[in-house]
């Protein structure tokens, strides 16, 4: 996998949102655009970075975050 990726703006950064997948709640920490391909065929995804009330971050698809 390329290690390449870039931060994109978000409005709800640093903000409370769910992830409407999972239903978990947290802050908002970073959208990164990544490479998430383990092949050597690019695959670019917007992976939206959310710090839970553990303190723990975990990713989800930037299309499933809301407003908490």
């Amino acid at each position: 996998m390329s290690e390449c990726y870039e931060y994109v703006p978000h409005r709800l950064l640093r903000r409370r949102v769910r992830d409407i997948a999972s239903g978990v709640e947290g802050v908002l920490m970073a959208v990164i655009n990544e490479n998430v391909s383990d092949t050597g065929i690019e695959r670019w995804m917007e992976l939206a970075y959310i710090r839970g009330a553990s303190g723990r971050e975990f990713t989800t698809a930037v299309t499933n975050v809301e407003p908490a």
